[in-house]
């Protein structure tokens, strides 16, 4: 079984963080209330933005604060995730969060930075791990050479981690995060070509084994249901291609059954088209056939008469929900890909990391400000949920 050993994860781009003292603050605040609430040990899986990882590595003081208030709330952590390099709780993000992408040195240096910072913080015997961008973001300016570039990179970026290992005895690893309309998205269609070639040319370089090693995926559940792929198997393919699993993301996205017939739910669902967050759609048909749009808007939800888009038996979008969550008024949600993905990781001979990533609250509609629970007991909801799905699959 692969689900067992480590706490569960809780990552922390829940609440801003563009200081170290900020991060202590969001722990303080929300993170040890849900350990103080939850019946089991919690790990905080941190963000750290660009400036906060800068910080950590100028200013031993600055390391030890966040190591001792870690420990004062007894979290553990054994993962970071550096997929967003700057602001994630800006006005807009949307496709700026793939930004600097893996051609880019920038996103190199910050990612090596946090591994360090990683390595002083895993609790004894450990092993780490990093999430990160999927290459880039299909939508943002690419060079011609993009994807050589950023192999380059990843290739130097485990040759870094071997040697960190070497130097500290912590093991961390990185995991590609695929997301819809990014460089690695669909299974078969975009991440199993993108991670071949990575490997081919560590390979033409005789360092093959070594990146297979340190460099695979953080699977994100909701993602891939977003897409309409069945997770359990896009699970079992990445393993019969040799591509490891180093992270597990434990997400739940939103569900619209037949839009155009669903007044209610077109309503609903234009409350979540947000400006801060890119939440792509996918559409699927009577017919089997899927079609997608990078961004959730509410003109497509309000068009009349219905356009083709809207005559989907379908709607997936990707907009993190609790994972608690089957139904919200009337939309349903991911909640059942997600158990399906988990009895197939606890399939796995090795056990990756488990977090819970519902970034989102902040700005989920009807809970910003008014919710009578703090962020602190939504989160420990969360993780129980969480505790709650990953027994049912042992």
């Amino acid at each position: 079984m692969a689900i067992s050993g480590l706490p569960l994860s809780y990552c922390s781009n829940v609440h801003p963080g563009r200081t170290v003292a900020d991060v202590n603050s969001g722990l303080s605040q929300f993170a040890a209330e849900a350990r103080s609430l939850c019946g089991f040990p919690v790990a905080a899986g941190l963000w750290l933005g660009s400036s906060v990882a800068e910080e950590l590595c100028s200013s031993e003081a600055a390391l030890e604060s966040l190591a001792q208030t870690l420990w004062q709330h007894d979290l553990s952590c054994f993962t970071l995730n550096t997929f967003p390099f700057g602001d994630f709780h800006g006005d807009r993000v949307k496709e700026q969060v793939y930004l600097p992408d893996w051609a880019s040195h920038s996103r190199l240096r910050y990612t090596q930075q946090c591994a360090e910072i990683l390595s002083k913080l895993l609790p004894p015997g450990a092993e780490g791990s990093l999430s990160t961008v999927p290459l880039g973001g299909l939508m943002n300016p690419q060079t011609g050479n993009f994807r050589a570039l950023c192999y380059a990179n990843l290739i130097q970026m485990a040759r870094f981690l071997k040697s960190l290992h070497d130097s500290t005895g912590r093991l961390i690893r990185l995991g590609l995060e695929p997301e819809p309309f990014c460089e690695l998205s669909g299974t078969r269609t975009h991440s199993l070509p993108v991670m071949r070639g990575l490997y081919e040319q560590a390979d033409a370089l005789g360092c093959e084994s070594l990146v297979r090693e340190y460099i695979g995926l953080c699977f994100d559940v909701c993602h891939q249901a977003v897409e309409f792929e069945d997770a359990a198997q896009s699970i079992r393919d990445f393993v019969a291609a040799g591509v490891r699993i180093n992270k597990v993301h434990i997400t739940n996205a939103l569900v619209l059954e037949r839009p155009a017939e669903n007044p209610s739910g077109r309503d609903f669902l234009c409350s979540f088209a947000e400006p801060r967050y890119l939440h792509q759609t996918f559409a699927r048909f009577g017919d089997g056939s899927v079609q997608s749009r990078v961004d959730l808007l509410q003109e497509d939800l309000r068009r009349d008469p219905a356009d083709h888009f809207l005559q989907a038996d379908e709607w997936r979008v990707h907009f993190h929900v609790p994972i608690f969550a089957e139904v919200l008024g009337p939309l349903k949600t991911t909640r059942a890909e997600l158990a399906a993905a988990l009895q197939q990781v606890a399939c796995l001979d090795y056990a990756p990391h488990l977090e819970v990533e519902t970034y989102t609250w902040p700005v989920m509609p009807g809970e910003s400000g008014t919710s009578p629970e703090s962020l602190g007991q939504r989160i420990s909801r969360e993780l129980e949920s969480a505790a709650d799905l990953l027994a049912a699959a042992e």
